[in-house]
């Protein structure tokens, strides 16, 4: 990955930490990783446990940031998910986003798989 690519998505995953933040959720962990992959957001608000996949690009010339979230994605991280609650004693209902960072603007689709 280009260092340029690595720094959009380090601001994007910035970006969308300051949007849970500001509406009253904590943020659990960061960039958790495994051999099998990573977690970028992992959040709490109530009785609820997040799992936020990032995703950030200049425009929406190639489709959308959310677009990038396929169903293999998915299972990915709902996999991570199971393994990140298993490393620690929080628990709770879970819900997936996606937190779509294009140009300047932060997406969060909330319970999007």
């Amino acid at each position: 990955m280009s260092q340029s690519r690595r720094a959009r998505g380090e601001w994007g995953e910035r970006r969308a930490e300051k949007w849970y933040t500001d509406a009253g959720y904590e943020v659990l962990d960061r960039n958790w990783r495994t051999r099998a992959g990573e977690l970028d957001l992992v959040l709490a608000r109530n009785d609820e446990i997040i799992f936020c996949e990032v995703k950030a690009r200049a425009s929406d010339h190639f489709g959308t940031a959310s677009e990038a979230v396929n169903y293999k994605k998915q299972r990915r991280i709902r996999s991570l998910a199971a393994e990140w609650l298993n490393n620690h004693d929080i628990h709770g209902r879970v819900r997936f986003d996606v937190a779509a960072v294009t140009g300047t603007q932060v997406q969060i689709i909330e319970a999007a798989f």
